[in-house]
């Protein structure tokens, strides 16, 4: 009975997949593509290929799996973010009620305590209560806002010297590496832990996005500065990467609450965790592999 990885192949899937393999679990990643599969295959993975709208393919490949590592994907695209949320989500329910899953790890976020009036974050309240009622134990991992996020802007800072942001400049907000979260997960998957504990995961400290760049500059040896993109420029700004108008509205929503600290963790009834990588580390890494 294997450890079945949902996002197999994503920055904290892959994590996921990297721990289980050296703690010895075995492990099935599934992915959305070929390509992906044979990248996951040549480590020595059992591999399923699933998207999570199909839910024949997503029956399959959750067949004789134990646990679950479990996520909400989006992409900025959709026509409606929650809607397709919700769909997804159905389907893992049906998926793991005809499969007999006996232990969820879903990938939630902080803020993921509010129901409403958060954007994408209201996708993590969605996962957290999407498997009430079936009889499987369920443990949430709430992390901090993803070092990773950052890498978007790496050429602006490597070309301009400039560090876009949606945060006023000297905001604080906890941040994490997300290996980092991934190699936790692990850990969670393959201990016993109570129905419906949910952790708080941390890295070592909160983060501004002055600290991000003066980390940037460090890594690529040059003055960078954070610059905050207007308020009156979010919605432009959003649709120029290709963002849907739902998609462009669950982002400034999701924005608008970690300013104003509405997705600030809950830390009632939930389990505080702390992981080491620093912003410093993980940037001098990821710059060097870019």
């Amino acid at each position: 009975m294997a450890h079945i990885i949902l996002g197999a192949s994503g920055r904290v899937g892959s994590a996921v997949v990297d721990r289980l393999l050296e703690l010895g679990a075995p492990v099935k990643g599934v992915v959305r593509n070929e390509g992906k599969a044979e990248a996951l295959k040549s480590r020595g993975v059992d591999t399923s290929i699933a998207d999570a709208h199909n839910l024949p393919a997503l029956k399959a490949a959750l067949r004789d799996g134990e646990t679950l590592f479990a996520l909400t994907p989006e992409t900025g695209r959709e026509k409606n973010v929650l809607g397709d949320t919700n769909d997804i989500l159905t389907n893992y329910r049906a998926a793991l009620v005809a499969d007999g899953i006996k232990k969820v790890v879903g990938l939630s976020s902080m803020g993921a305590q509010h129901r409403e009036g958060t954007g994408n974050l209201v996708m993590s309240y969605m996962l957290e209560h999407a498997f009430d009622g079936i009889g499987v134990s369920r443990v949430f991992i709430r992390p901090a806002y993803y070092f990773s996020n950052w890498l978007n802007y790496l050429e602006p800072a490597k070309k301009n010297g400039v560090l876009p942001t949606f945060f006023p400049i000297d905001l604080k907000i906890p941040m994490i590496c997300p290996s980092d979260v991934g190699h936790f997960a692990a850990e969670v998957l393959t201990n016993g832990d109570h129905d419906m504990t949910i952790y708080e995961l941390y890295g070592p400290r909160s983060y501004s996005s002055a600290d991000v760049a003066k980390a940037f500059g460090e890594v690529l040896g040059k003055e960078v500065k954070a610059q905050q993109i207007p308020r009156k420029d979010w919605d432009k700004t959003l649709d120029s990467i290709g963002f849907s108008a739902d998609g462009v509205r669950n982002f400034i929503e999701m924005t608008e609450a970690v300013i104003s600290g509405k997705s600030m963790p809950d830390s009632k009834g939930t389990v505080r965790a702390q992981a080491d990588t620093t912003l410093e580390a993980y940037l001098e890494e990821a710059v060097k592999s870019a």
